[in-house]
């Protein structure tokens, strides 16, 4: 390496260091200290979507409807993490990854505790706003992190098993609702739920400090010497554990080291460079953020709606498709590296369309009941969830490695936000009609939009499994790039 420093000239083989490393306890730690917040966040969305009914109810110390927490307070939270994550992923890519991957957490866990103190309604919609600023800044700093920290040969499919355990929390949050509602007074139940997330997110906290900085940002930013020893570090835990000598890779990057990257070049990158990737970005999110933050994040009330559950009760339907979440990235997780990212994304985002339209026509002849419906939705979510964990990782890996933390966070929010934001409040209002062809209607949205996405990531998607960072986008830094422009530019 060089002596490193602004405007420097580096040469690096971290990058492929990094990625011949055979797997290890430290990268499972970096896994749980990272990955595990995904079970947080689902622990308290799925209470919140699960508790709607009890916060509702006269005596849970709030004057707040149904459809307000299901529609106002749930876009809200989206506002908030579409907010969070362009501001703390422009932070993430100045600043650092471990420095963003601390306050995100503490926000979120600041602010969710707050939540728990509501007396009124604009209290509560005012600290979810802030609990999604917290988990928005959480997307962008953590999946850049995990996927510049883990060999490529596993990042396909650690990163979908990673966001898939965001349904782990889901499932627990939808079991812990039930003896909370029905055990505990009206005005104190949904609190400790609340309270429940804030005391393991501090256990997060405390694993979280013993992860390092991205050595790949640190080389970028002028951090080379510390990237070296960070890296010598990992080494020597991976040699003592696994007793495999790991051989020097002849596999160099010539960096010229800038401390910062303006919007304007962000900018470009993404929509000049690749315009074509931008597309697919844009497209998955957009498919998968209405299907969940609209669809499934209201099943409770679609059940006490249209299927008379009492509100005590729609936690352990919710916990049944919960696991069909779950299952889906870890069961077909391994193939996104094997049989590759374009199959297994398009296939994942049509097939689960094409079964949501499948649920739609059933819901709309009147065939299904709660039990049938929770089943029916088991089979969609189980290859939804696969796909859409999946997009997270696509924006992660297929733009340069200055831009990924904004890239993600850039996605998230345009995607999110057109899907939303709109989507809570469109589906709370056509499930609030109370009319079985508005239910059915909000669904062929939500299916035509996934199928929609898989179609372009069929025609556009990036062959990246397998593949270095640096090998499917170069760093916008790196002298190849600069004298050749060679770099994939699609």
């Amino acid at each position: 390496m060089g002596t490193g420093g602004e405007n420097a000239t580096v040469r690096t083989n971290v990058p492929a260091r990094l990625d011949r490393l055979p797997w290890s306890r430290w990268h499972l730690m970096i896994v749980i200290g990272l990955g595990t917040v995904w079970i947080l966040d689902g622990l308290e969305v799925t209470i919140v979507g699960n508790l709607s009914g009890a916060l509702a109810a006269p005596g849970s110390g709030l004057s707040i409807t149904q459809s307000q927490v299901t529609g106002v307070a749930a876009a809200l939270y989206v506002a908030g993490a579409c907010t969070g994550a362009l501001f703390f992923g422009w932070l993430t890519d100045r600043y650092g990854r471990k420095k963003l991957f601390i306050v995100t957490l503490a926000l979120y866990l600041t602010a969710t505790a707050l939540t728990a103190f509501s007396f009124s309604a604009w209290w509560f919609f005012l600290f979810r706003f802030l609990t999604g600023v917290g988990i928005g800044g959480e997307y962008a700093a953590v999946n850049s992190a995990v996927d510049e920290l883990i060999p490529s040969r596993y990042r396909g499919r650690i990163d979908i098993i990673i966001n898939g355990t965001f349904w782990l929390g889901a499932g627990i949050g939808a079991l812990l609702t039930v003896p909370l509602i029905t055990g505990l007074p009206g005005n104190v139940g949904w609190r400790v739920a609340f309270g429940l997330g804030v005391v393991f997110g501090a256990v997060i906290l405390l694993v979280r400090r013993n992860v390092p900085e991205s050595p790949r940002w640190l080389f970028i930013h002028g951090g080379d010497r510390e990237a070296e020893r960070v890296v010598r570090e990992i080494e020597d835990d991976v040699r003592e554990e696994t007793g495999e000598r790991l051989d020097n890779p002849d596999k160099y990057l010539t960096i010229h080291q800038r401390r910062t990257i303006g919007f304007l070049e962000i900018g470009r990158t993404l929509f000049r460079r690749y315009p074509h990737r931008s597309a697919v970005g844009f497209a998955l999110f957009v498919g998968q953020a209405f299907l969940y933050n609209a669809i499934t994040f209201g099943f409770a009330q679609i059940l006490q709606t249209f299927f008379d559950v009492p509100a005590g009760s729609t936690g352990w339907y919710f916990a049944v498709i919960a696991l069909g979440n779950l299952l889906g990235p870890l069961l077909l997780a391994p193939l996104f590296d094997t049989v590759g990212r374009k199959v297994m994304i398009s296939g994942t985002y049509v097939l689960s369309g094409l079964l949501l339209f499948g649920t739609a026509l059933l819901f709309q002849a009147g065939t299904l009941n709660a039990t049938t419906m929770t089943a029916c939705w088991w089979i969609v979510l189980f290859f939804a969830s696969a796909g859409a964990s999946s997009a997270y990782l696509t924006v992660s890996e297929i733009f340069p490695m200055e831009t990924r933390a904004l890239a993600i966070a850039f996605f998230y929010a345009i995607g999110t936000a057109a899907g939303g934001i709109s989507g809570p409040l469109l589906f709370s209002r056509l499930v609030g009609t109370g009319r079985v062809g508005d239910t059915a209607l909000a669904f062929c949205v939500g299916a035509t939009l996934m199928i929609i996405a898989g179609l372009v990531e069929a025609v556009l998607g990036v062959k990246a499994e397998r593949k270095s960072l640096e090998e499917i986008a170069e760093p916008l830094t790196s002298e190849a790039e600069e004298q050749s422009g060679t770099a994939l530019r699609r």
